[in-house]
């Protein structure tokens, strides 16, 4: 029989160790729970990074995607088959962005919307106008392109030099953004919610200055809503919510249920200066990958999940402001939706840890944070065990950690 150990050996053996996995082997999944090798349950409160947004082994999903493996998976986008067009429907009548360029991750979606923003420009014969503003925190992905518009500087200085003008400002410097766009800015690159760095929404203040700035010098907008976007906050996108109008917008993660599947979001105007053989993709929209995303688009938009995460949204806010207000670690309560963080005044790896020897996973990011992305499926319920959990960790913190 194998076991986690024989699991673990061979991976350290034969996989590239890019990854410091948590020391636990999950073999098969129920809607918010997950089960190990070793039979211990699990309640799933970060679902792949905000990607199993219908919980596992959801019926309508394993249905589909079962039904399409035994009918076509693949033909590449040499040729039409019938869902891509119905995707794309689906994501213009949320969005507003009348058209949709499929791709396999988000990070891949930001490469496009880097391209399209200078092809954009190059198209116009504009030729100076390259370079991309954008923010502190800010966390696009790890290839090349996407990581040129990535601040952190550890995820960066191994891989230097990256694509050239690109300018970082913090989110909370207003006029220091206004100032830094000028007349060779192609676009700005903004994640409405800051995932990675911190479950961080941008400022109203920001937002409109965005709007303004945008309006003001023809600067493109990128929406990254890779993690915050696909009724993750309760709304389609978290753009919406701030009131900015993009021009580009970045899906992945949620829209497969856990079928890898992205897509770059272009509106009209954009659309227009891309031409064929601009960008291409040999995996991107093939059936397997549409037929998973219509089914979570169907629950989405015809089956009310929306408003059941602003409504469950609600309660996991007010939970967890009542662990802020018991427990002085917790220094705040950001998010929105079934999107959450909880900044401490200490490292949050004790959290995590102590959260999943209760059976709880969750994880840590920027360092402070407890980051929380549940299935969009979880349930009031699901959210008061968790609770429950992450007020006995918090109880079990040293009493010097809350003074910090």
């Amino acid at each position: 029989m194998t076991t986690a150990i024989d699991i673990q050996s061979l991976e350290a053996r034969h996989v590239l160790q890019t990854y410091k996995r948590q020391p636990v082997v999950f073999v098969r999944g129920a809607g918010v729970r997950l089960t190990d090798i070793e039979g211990r349950s699990y309640l799933d409160f970060i679902s792949g990074i905000g990607v199993s947004v219908l919980g596992h082994a959801h019926p309508a999903l394993t249905a589909a995607v079962s039904e399409q493996a035994g009918t076509l998976l693949h033909t590449s986008n040499l040729y039409y088959h019938p869902l891509q067009g119905q995707v794309a429907a689906r994501l213009a009548t949320l969005s507003g962005l009348q058209r949709s360029f499929f791709c396999n991750s988000g990070t891949e979606a930001m490469e496009a919307c880097l391209k399209f923003a200078r092809r954009y420009w190059y198209t116009q014969g504009v030729r100076g106008r390259t370079g991309y503003v954008a923010f502190e925190h800010g966390f696009s992905g790890r290839s090349m392109g996407s990581l040129s518009v990535t601040a952190n500087p550890h995820y960066r200085e191994p891989f230097e030099p990256l694509i050239p003008g690109v300018t970082f400002v913090s989110p909370d410097d207003v006029a220091g953004f206004e100032a830094a766009v000028t007349d060779t800015t192609a676009a700005i690159v903004v994640e409405p919610i800051q995932g990675e760095g911190g479950v961080r929404p941008i400022s109203a203040d920001l937002a409109a200055a965005i709007e303004r700035v945008c309006a003001r010098t023809g600067t493109l907008l990128i929406a990254d809503e890779i993690q915050c976007g696909l009724g993750r906050t309760g709304h389609a996108f978290y753009y919406q919510a701030l009131g900015l109008t993009p021009d580009l917008v970045t899906v992945g993660k949620a829209i497969g249920g856990g079928v890898p599947v992205g897509a770059a979001l272009v509106a009209e105007d954009v659309a227009r200066q891309v031409l064929p053989g601009d960008h291409g993709t040999t995996y991107g929209g093939n059936l397997l990958a549409t037929r998973a995303a219509l089914v979570v688009l169907e629950e989405l938009m015809d089956r009310g999940l929306m408003a059941h995460v602003q409504t469950v949204g609600a309660h996991f806010e007010a939970r967890l402001l009542e662990l802020a207000a018991k427990y002085p670690v917790v220094r705040a309560v950001r998010g929105a939706g079934v999107m959450r963080g909880l900044q401490l005044a200490v490292d949050a790896t004790p959290v995590v840890e102590g959260a999943l020897a209760r059976g709880l996973l969750v994880n840590r990011t920027a360092e402070r944070v407890v980051r929380m992305l549940p299935p969009y499926t979880v349930t009031t319920a699901d959210i008061d065990e968790a609770i429950v959990t992450l007020d006995a960790v918090l109880a079990g913190l040293p009493a010097e950690a809350g003074a910090q």
